[in-house]
């Protein structure tokens, strides 16, 4: 028996009749847990289970990655999708059972946080379609609003709990990949779930040196970023910009410990596809993820924790910028941030001091450095400085003792320790959906 709700709308499902070339997209969502169950893992193994039960699986599975402002995301807020040819309602019902049961099997039900969704459809992916995909992305959606558009193009949906999950499993289906990466998922055996991985450190140095930059954000100074450090099945993880640098890629990482399985993802991670730009600071919303340009006002201060804060200011308004602890040397950047500095911000708006939300910053771009200015005593024609005879009274050099009546400071330019143009997070501190400077 399977605990869930259901939605039935394929009129072929009831009159039985035989048909060929369906292409069914599938979708998978919220089946992470706190405990470590990952939605990229159960989908890889229904993949495994359809393919060896003769299923024709179609091109890459996908990947998508969710506004990381949702306030009910699991970990990493992503959902999963592949597609299949079929060509039969008998094929149409095998494969139905075979994912839903999976999803039940694998899932950690028992976690408050987990509310996975199903979709299934074999319709025309519409306009309307993709601009939900975009909008699971960069907004905030509800249940009800993924409901009432699969009932709409006539989709087949479960919901296991409240169903959560739909929303991202049909955002999977439906988000178009203008921009696209790729990553390879290489999982562990169960019984070392939890356990420390044993990945040979070099070996990632040395697929690095080979393969960078077509593959990237594998190694932060010494830290292995290809590496989870949670109790997920993921063993490591590696992204590219294409899947054929991958094969090279996996055969030049050594690991000391059993593999289950692996698989590669086609995705919209580190695209900026959640950002979007915005002409007035005024017109920022808290949870939404923005591109937008103003002026330093002050000098950033650091605050209990480590974090930087700064404001940005424009004509329509202001809004806090942070650059927090966990983005390390990154924040020696923002340091040396100055009033009048005229900056591009990339990032997300989440809860903040005041109403309007903090701007956690993902990059930026310097447009135009301020330049400052420090105002000291003459030089001497001796080559020594001059200093103040009295009020009003000019400059004497307390070296040959030489007078001058004007009172002006000279004005000197100082050198400023960073330059126009884009600095950005390490890997190690990098959302998935932020797109790094080397794919620019």
């Amino acid at each position: 028996m399977i605990p869930l709700s259901w939605n039935v709308s394929f009129l072929h499902l009831i009159t039985g009749e035989n048909m060929n070339n369906i292409l069914l997209y599938v979708g998978i969502d919220d089946t992470d847990s706190s405990s470590g169950m990952c939605t990229t893992y159960i989908t890889c193994v229904i993949i495994s289970k359809l393919k060896d039960c003769g299923f024709n699986i179609k091109g890459y599975p996908q990947l998508i990655r969710l506004n990381p402002f949702a306030r009910f995301k699991t970990r990493g807020n992503g959902a999963t999708s592949f597609k299949l040819e079929l060509k039969s309602l008998e094929e149409i019902n095998e494969v139905k059972k075979i994912v839903i049961e999976n999803v039940q099997r694998l899932s950690v039900l028992e976690d408050e946080r987990t509310n996975p969704g199903v979709v299934f459809y074999d319709g025309e992916i519409t306009s309307e379609l993709q601009e939900f995909g975009l909008e699971a992305i960069r907004n905030i959606l509800l249940i009800e609003d993924a409901e009432n558009l699969l009932n709409k193009v006539g989709a087949d949906f479960y919901k296991f709990k409240n169903g959560r999950g739909i929303i991202g499993a049909l955002a999977s289906i439906s988000c178009p990949l203008d921009d696209k990466t790729y990553e390879l998922l290489v999982y562990r055996v169960p019984e070392n779930y939890g356990k420390p991985r044993r990945i040979n450190h070099q070996s990632v140095k040395e697929m690095d040196k080979q393969t960078y930059p077509e593959t990237f954000d594998n190694i932060d100074q010494k830290y292995i970023t290809i590496e989870p450090h949670t109790p997920c099945p993921v063993l490591y993880g590696i992204r590219s910009e294409n899947p054929e640098i991958l094969k090279k890629a996996k055969s030049i990482v050594k690991v000391s410990e059993p593999m289950e399985r692996s698989c590669v993802y086609l995705t919209n991670q580190h695209t900026d596809m959640h950002l979007q730009n915005v002409e007035k600071i005024a017109d920022m919303e808290k949870f939404k993820c923005y591109i937008v340009e103003g002026t330093v006002r002050d000098k950033p201060q650091v605050i209990e924790g480590g974090h930087l804060i700064f404001t940005l200011e424009d004509e329509s308004g202001e809004i806090e910028c942070a650059a927090y602890e966990p983005t390390k040397q990154f924040r020696e950047f923002v340091r040396e941030l100055e009033p009048e500095d005229a900056l591009r911000v990339y990032g997300g708006v989440g809860e903040g001091v005041n109403k309007k939300g903090t701007l956690n910053i993902e990059k930026f771009e310097i447009l135009k450095l301020a330049n400052l200015i420090q105002l000291r005593n003459p030089i001497c024609d001796c080559g020594k400085r001059m200093k103040s005879a009295g009020k009003g009274k000019g400059y004497k050099c307390p070296n040959c003792g030489a007078k001058i009546r004007d009172n002006e400071k000279v004005r000197n330019k100082i050198s400023r320790n960073i330059k126009k143009g884009f600095y950005e997070t390490p890997p190690s501190a990098r959302r998935h959906l932020s797109k790094p400077i080397v794919r620019n």
